[in-house]
């Protein structure tokens, strides 16, 4: 447990747009509050399209991996963003939820996803806002 306010990243794949709200979370956070991302049906591996979009801010999210969230995720968590997983993301009562709307960027060119990368950016800034 810590002291610092918690958040859980879901989506289904855990490749693509969880990943990129977990980096940019760290990397706006400053240590102010921690987070973790999961998936519901992980992936073999990071969206290598969303890495590069990533990239190009100066954010490495690489080292990272695609994986089930976890019953100790859940539990630290004081929010829930879900991004894309409905039914099959989790639900613990009592816990503070919020749902992205964000596009999935599997699949997409790199001038699409972009967009996407740049609006979590933006829903991790006012989602930090309110938490710090």
């Amino acid at each position: 447990m810590s002291d610092r306010p918690a958040v859980l990243f879901l989506c289904i794949h855990n490749a693509g747009r969880s990943q990129m709200a977990l980096g940019w979370f760290r990397h706006l956070a400053e240590g102010r509050a921690i987070a973790y991302s999961g998936g519901s049906e992980p992936a073999d591996a990071i969206n290598p399209v969303a890495a590069q979009a990533m990239a190009e801010v100066g954010i490495d999210i690489t080292a990272g991996s695609p994986r089930r969230w976890t019953d100790a995720q859940l539990a630290a968590a004081d929010v829930v963003v879900t991004m894309g997983c409905g039914d099959t993301c989790p639900y613990v009562p009592g816990t503070r939820y919020v749902d992205w709307p964000v596009p999935d960027p599997a699949g997409l060119p790199i001038e699409r996803v972009r967009p996407i990368r740049d609006e979590i950016r933006d829903r991790v800034v006012e989602l930090l806002d309110g938490l710090c």
